[in-house]
């Protein structure tokens, strides 16, 4: 089988180490199906040979894009070097990506990433709150190869800053929630964002939430409260998207 490309964006070891950890566990994929890069730490040149511009994606049976700290409506004068960098190198793959309709998953963060494409907007407007909510699929959504095997309405793990307000051109929406319009969409017939988590467990939120608890996701000291929380939730469909991805897209 060709290897699947897992794209991450995370600094913090603990963080990045248990989303690739889960990403294995919840696809089916061995460590050894997935070519993993770090993009905080280097480039797609020095991780894979070739910029994003030529990056060979005949090679990889899909993408897979993690979750991060990065926002893409972040002010440019706030970001930092790194994530100038890594947002640019994401735009260029993922205009290549919708143009061949490779097979793409991006998490959360795919969000930002193909949101913005083809005319969609980004922004602060429909920010969620660390926990578990429900997912409700819209028709499309019910008729996906991707998602349509899961249960119409379903809880998710999610927390977001940003979201989409506006689709792009031609995009496909699957899955909204009541905070929330934009949960999941698709350009194409093979590339997917999904604003909730599909690769996240109760454990991999409360390591999640030590990692990120001075990062503005909530307030301070509301790390133990919202814990308990995700420990009390019963979040079982969304990891079922993962094992679809590859079994749909895996090839030789």
């Amino acid at each position: 089988m060709k290897p699947f490309l897992f794209l991450g964006t995370r600094a913090e070891d603990l963080a990045a180490d248990g989303e690739v950890e889960a990403v294995l566990r919840f696809s089916g994929l061995a460590p050894t199906d997935v070519r993993r890069v770090r993009l905080e730490r280097e480039t797609l040149t020095e991780a894979v040979g070739a910029p994003a511009e030529e990056v060979d994606l005949d090679a990889f049976s899909g993408i897979i894009l993690g979750g991060g700290p990065f926002n893409v409506s972040d002010p440019e004068d706030t970001k930092s070097p790194t994530q100038r960098r890594a947002e640019a190198e994401l735009r260029i793959l993922a205009e290549r990506v919708v143009a061949a309709d490779v097979p793409f998953l991006g998490c959360c963060y795919g969000i930002g990433t193909l949101g913005r494409l083809l005319g969609g907007v980004v922004d602060r407007t429909y920010g969620e709150p660390i926990g578990a909510l429900p997912v409700t699929l819209t028709d499309a959504g019910r008729a996906d190869p991707l998602l349509g095997d899961l249960p119409a309405t379903f809880d998710a793990f999610l927390g977001h800053k940003e979201a989409v307000r506006e689709l792009p051109r031609g995009a496909v929406l699957l899955a909204s929630s009541a905070t929330c319009p934009v949960q999941a969409f698709r350009l194409g017939t093979r590339v997917y964002a999904t604003q909730f988590h599909p690769e996240l467990d109760a454990d991999q939120l409360v390591t999640r939430i030590r990692v990120y608890e001075h990062h503005g996701y909530f307030e301070a000291g509301g790390a133990d409260v919202l814990i308990d929380a995700a420990r009390a939730a019963s979040v079982t469909e969304p990891p079922r998207i993962l094992r679809r991805f590859v079994e749909l897209f895996a090839r030789e």
